[in-house]
């Protein structure tokens, strides 16, 4: 389950952004995740619960937005959303295509509190 270790990842990043933005504890992290990425949304959510534990986000709620995958046709110029087993163009069918969007892993936004994270019971 390598969802663990991107949640780590991930964690890491939130607590960069956290202390940048002057610390305090995180309430929401909102991620983008396109199904390209090689990440599982549910498997996130279920290693986000383990990750979590301890650190600025001990209490945070994971929000997660499925992407679409969206091509640009080289040929014709025209951007569309294509399935993930069919990356065409939908306006001319054609298969000379780039990737705009459907690999991406990101936070897009933090909630923070301006508070210290409770501490740990002892």
């Amino acid at each position: 389950m390598h969802e663990l270790a991107v949640c780590q990842s991930l964690l890491g990043e939130v607590a960069r952004i956290a202390a940048d933005n002057g610390g305090g504890r995180v309430t929401t992290i909102n991620l983008a995740i396109g199904p390209l990425s090689g990440v599982e949304a549910r498997l996130l959510e279920r290693a986000f619960t383990v990750a979590r534990a301890g650190t600025c986000a001990a209490e945070a709620e994971l929000v997660i937005a499925a992407m679409p995958i969206t091509v640009r046709c080289r040929t014709c110029g025209a951007v569309s959303e294509a399935p993930a087993n069919r990356l065409l163009c939908g306006a001319c069918d054609d298969w000379q295509v780039d990737l705009v969007s459907g690999a991406e892993l990101q936070i897009t936004s933090l909630a923070l509190v301006d508070e210290p994270m409770p501490a740990a019971a002892e």
